[in-house]
């Protein structure tokens, strides 16, 4: 027969399949969740109801139903389904496959070409789908659990739909795993099991919306509760299913850029209980810590400033800390240091005003340095001018000189502009007074 014949049947999987995997849904009746994509009038329910859809990226975290929902568009479209995974399979195998389906769409036939983990393809590898693609030969879903923005080529992400789908709320997840539990042909039904309320709370919880997760945790505490003679799963048979919470994590993907994001901006906005939160989600993620530490120095420099420059020292300290005692023991190092920080008055003046000297640099022409404030080491350096007007600061009074140190056009540019908070306000003041000096000299 061949694979292009007909459309898909609903997908079978076998007894001994893994519980995430017999429990698929097959229809959208059966899909849960992503309903601000498959209510009735939202954009992906409108595209699958045309029967035609076009190529488009699932992006969204694992196991909320990416897959699934694919095979689900396919037979919903009557397309025959070509399933690939971007970590297994090379591109010579999907060429020959995408040339027979441009062979079969001429004669009227449609397939449907899923690829997971798309963004494991290089851009060469991308470009390969462009002219299928684009000629309509066939039609791409491609998942991804990183940015397409970044992870996939603009030439073929012009040319498709991106849906971002969102991790399944808990209550979507006890929804599914009462539906398990209930289901005698695919689930556990035929274990005649229940559940309590807090034990699928427990496993729901635990699973951080990632469906898969949360199913073969059901499977291990079903698999204990047999094993006990218990017809009732308790709490305690959830938590020794468990073991040790999902927690959805890529040191390399998005979600690392996410929460380290989190952390600075809790620092930055003065909140210690955020900040102290999501320092210990990274760490639970298994975060380097010296990566943690190395952002922790970056904030004291970056937000906290000249308001308390002490805060560079102490995170410098809480490094050496960290460097010195290890993970878990110097975790607490930079524990100390982020609620230090935000709970320190904050300054950006001195990142700021460097933001715009180095705007000046690349936008003005590179002025020679002015004559008075060159050395003349050699005679000839001293015929040339070099140091002549210039003032020895500590021999003028108040140690100021009437002396301009800028570029000629870039005289009177203020770069640093402190603030009114902590130690900057001193410096503020001080700096007023350094200026009325030299211009009185002026």
């Amino acid at each position: 027969m061949n694979l292009f014949d007909s459309a898909p049947l609903p997908h079978s999987t076998p007894a001994t399949a893994p519980l995430a995997e017999r429990m698929r849904p097959r229809n959208l009746d059966q899909y849960v969740g992503q309903q601000h994509l498959l209510a009735p009038g939202k954009p992906l329910r409108v595209q699958i109801d045309s029967g035609d859809p076009a190529s488009m990226i699932f992006w969204g975290p694992p196991g909320v139903g990416k897959t699934s929902l694919a095979r689900i568009v396919a037979h919903a479209t009557q397309a025959s389904f070509l399933e690939y995974s971007a970590v297994l399979s090379g591109m010579k195998e999907i060429k020959e496959v995408m040339a027979r389906a441009e062979d079969a769409a001429r004669l009227g036939s449609r397939t449907l070409l899923f690829i997971d983990e798309i963004h494991r393809f290089n851009k060469a590898q991308q470009d390969a789908f462009l002219p299928w693609v684009e000629r309509g030969a066939i039609r791409l879903i491609g998942a991804t659990t990183e940015n397409p923005s970044f992870e996939v080529i603009s030439a073929l992400l012009s040319r498709c739909r991106v849906y971002v789908l969102e991790s399944l709320s808990e209550d979507e997840q006890i929804q599914l795993l009462r539906r398990a539990l209930a289901d005698a042909d695919r689930g556990l039904g035929s274990l005649q099991l229940t559940a309590t309320d807090e034990a699928l709370q427990l496993l729901a919880g635990f699973s951080s919306g990632d469906c898969r997760a949360a199913y073969n945790a059901l499977e291990v505490a079903a698999q204990l509760a047999a094993a006990s003679g218990s017809s009732t799963l308790t709490p305690q048979l959830a938590r020794d299913a468990l073991q040790q919470r999902v927690l959805r994590y890529d040191k390399a993907g998005e979600e690392h850029y996410n929460l380290i994001s989190a952390l600075h901006k809790s620092v930055r906005n003065s909140d210690p209980d955020a900040a102290l939160y999501w320092l210990g989600r990274m760490f639970a993620s298994g975060e380097d810590p010296m990566y943690l530490a190395r952002r922790i120095v970056r904030m004291a420099v970056e937000d906290i400033g000249l308001a308390a420059p002490e805060a560079l020292n102490l995170t410098l300290s809480a490094r050496q800390a960290m460097e010195f005692l290890g993970s878990p023991e110097g975790d607490l190092a930079l524990a100390e240091a982020v609620v230090y920080l935000a709970l320190a008055p904050k300054s950006n003046a001195v990142y700021t005003a460097y933001g715009a000297t180095r705007a000046d640099i690349e936008s003005t022409r590179q002025e020679p340095v002015p004559l008075h404030l060159r050395n003349a080491p050699t005679r000839l350096m001293q015929e040339l001018n070099y140091g002549k007007g210039y003032r020895y600061a500590h021999d003028e009074p108040d140690k100021v000189a009437d002396m301009d140190c800028l570029p000629p056009s870039l005289l009177g540019r203020r770069y640093y502009q402190p603030t009114q908070e902590g130690r900057e306000k001193q410096l503020a003041q001080r700096l007023e007074e350094l200026r009325r000096l030299r211009n009185t000299k002026l």
